[in-house]
C-alpha cells in the first residue's frame, strides 16, 4: 500500500546565471552578521569568492569567515564554526561550496544554538535532537549529494573513526542559489563521483517491493535516463550549461524528500559506504558507486526480480521480452558500464586501497548492530559478503 506523507521543504531556490543578484537581499533578512564557510580556494579561483563578497558589502552587512572545510565533513569543523557563531553573535550563515561544507554548515547552525558538543547530535548513546538552528543560506558548487534542500548531512569524527547523518527541519537552508556556471570548473573525477552520489540517491529509494506510486517511479526513470545522459557530456565538455544545469537540478530533486513520499524502507548503500569513507576518507560517491551494483547483485532472486526488470526496461532500454533474470543481470551490468566505463570509476576495493582488514568492524556499525532492513534485510554477514564482493 501507499503510505500517507507529508512534503513540507520551504527552500527558496535561485536557479540560473543571473540569481546572484539576489543574495545581499536574501541574507538581509535574517539579520546584519553573515559567517561565510567555504573549502579550499576553488571559489577564489574561480571568481565566485570576489562575487559573493561583493553581494554582502553591497548590502551593508558585516562579513566573517571560515574556510578549510574537508571533503567528508569533520566534527573539528562544526565545533569551530559553532563557536565563532556564539563569539561573533553570528545571524546568518552562508554556505559556499559542495555538499560537505553545506553539511558541516549546517551542524554549525544547529550547534549555535545549543550547550552541548555538536557531536552529541551523532553520538548514539545520546542522540541530542536537533530543534533550533541559525537561518542556512547556501551557494552550490557541485552536483552531488542534494544538501541544499535538505534538512539532514553527514559528518565524520576521525578520533572515533565514525561517520554518521543526523537531520531536522531547523537545519533546512532557507535559501539556495543554484547557478551551472558554478560547476563549469568541477573536474572530470568529481562530475563522476557527484553523478554517482545522484544515482545512489535515487537507486536507494526506487529499489523498493513494496507498492508505490507509479507517477513517484516514472519521476525517478527520467531522472536517472537524466544522470545517465548528461553527466558523460559534463566530463567532456565542462561548460556545457545544459548538461550542468540537468545534473545540479536533478541532484537536488534526488533527495529532497519528494520521490520517497510514501515509502518507509531504509538506504543500503549509504550506511555500508559511511563506514569506508569514516575509515578511509575515500570520496563518499566513488564508494558508492563500487558498493551499487554488487548491493544489487546480493539481493537479486525471484521476489525482487520484478523491480530490475522494471529498471532495466524503463532506464536501459533492455528488451522487455527476455526472461526476467536475464533482463534483471542485464540492467547491473548497464549500471556499471556507466559508472565504471563512462565514468571511468574504480571498480574495486583494492583499487583504492581498501583491504579486508576492517569488514567485520565496519559491517557490524554498517547495520548498528542490527539489520538494515531495505530492498531485503541485510545483518552483518550479508554486508561482509557485498564488502568481499567488491574486492574483485
Amino acid at each position: 500500500m501507499i503510505n500517507d506523507f507529508i512534503y513540507d521543504i520551504p527552500v527558496r531556490v535561485y536557479f540560473g546565471r543571473d540569481q546572484l543578484k539576489n543574495l545581499g537581499a536574501e541574507l538581509k533578512k535574517y539579520g546584519k552578521r553573515v559567517l561565510l564557510t567555504y573549502g579550499g580556494g576553488s571559489i577564489k579561483r574561480s571568481g565566485l569568492y570576489d562575487r559573493v563578497v561583493e553581494q554582502i558589502k553591497g548590502a551593508g552587512l558585516e562579513l566573517f569567515e571560515l574556510s578549510g572545510i574537508e571533503p567528508n565533513p569533520r566534527i573539528d569543523s562544526v565545533r569551530k564554526g559553532a563557536q565563532m557563531c556564539k563569539d561573533l553573535k553570528i545571524d546568518v550563515l552562508l554556505a559556499v561550496g559542495g555538499g560537505s561544507t553545506i553539511d558541516a554548515t549546517k551542524f554549525m547552525a544547529a550547534g549555535a544554538c545549543v550547550d552541548c558538543d555538536p557531536w552529541d547530535f551523532f553520538d548514539r548513546e545520546k542522540l541530542t535532537p536537533i530543534t533550533r538552528a541559525l537561518p542556512l543560506v547556501s551557494i552550490l558548487t557541485l552536483a552531488a549529494t542534494g544538501s541544499e534542500m535538505d534538512n539532514c548531512g553527514v559528518i565524520s569524527n576521525l578520533e572515533t573513526q565514525d561517520k554518521y547523518p543526523a537531520g531536522s527541519p531547523a537545519m533546512l537552508p532557507r535559501a539556495s542559489f543554484l547557478d551551472p556556471t558554478n560547476t563549469f570548473s568541477v573536474s572530470p573525477y568529481q562530475t563522476a563521483c557527484g553523478s554517482a552520489d545522484i544515482m545512489s540517491h535515487i537507486i536507494e529509494v526506487y529499489f523498493n517491493t513494496s507498492q508505490d506510486m507509479y507517477m513517484l517511479d516514472c519521476f525517478m526513470e527520467g531522472m536517472m535516463k537524466t544522470v545517465i545522459r548528461y553527466a558523460p557530456v559534463a566530463m567532456r565538455e565542462p561548460d556545457n550549461y545544459e548538461a550542468r544545469a540537468n545534473l545540479m537540478w536533478t541532484s537536488t530533486w534526488a533527495i529532497n524528500g519528494f520521490v520517497a513520499a510514501g515509502k518507509r524502507h531504509d538506504w543500503s548503500c549509504h550506511p555500508m559506504e559511511h563506514e569506508l569513507s569514516a575509515i578511509y576518507d575515500i570520496t563518499h560517491g566513488l564508494g558508492l558507486a563500487i558498493l551499487t551494483p554488487r548491493w544489487l547483485e546480493y539481493c537479486l532472486d525471484e521476489t525482487t526480480v520484478d523491480k530490475y526488470v522494471q529498471f532495466g526496461v524503463n532506464v536501459f532500454g533492455i528488451d522487455a521480452t527476455l526472461a526476467p533474470m536475464e533482463i534483471a543481470h542485464e540492467a547491473i551490468a548497464r549500471l556499471s558500464d556507466f559508472l565504471f566505463n563512462q565514468l571511468k570509476l574504480k571498480r574495486t576495493f583494492p583499487e583504492v586501497g581498501i583491504d579486508e582488514t576492517h569488514f567485520a568492524l565496519m559491517a557490524r556499525k554498517a547495520v548498528g548492530g542490527d539489520t538494515i532492513n531495505g530492498l531485503k534485510p541485510l545483518r552483518q554477514q550479508d554486508v561482509e559478503s557485498i564488502y568481499r564482493m567488491c574486492m574483485k
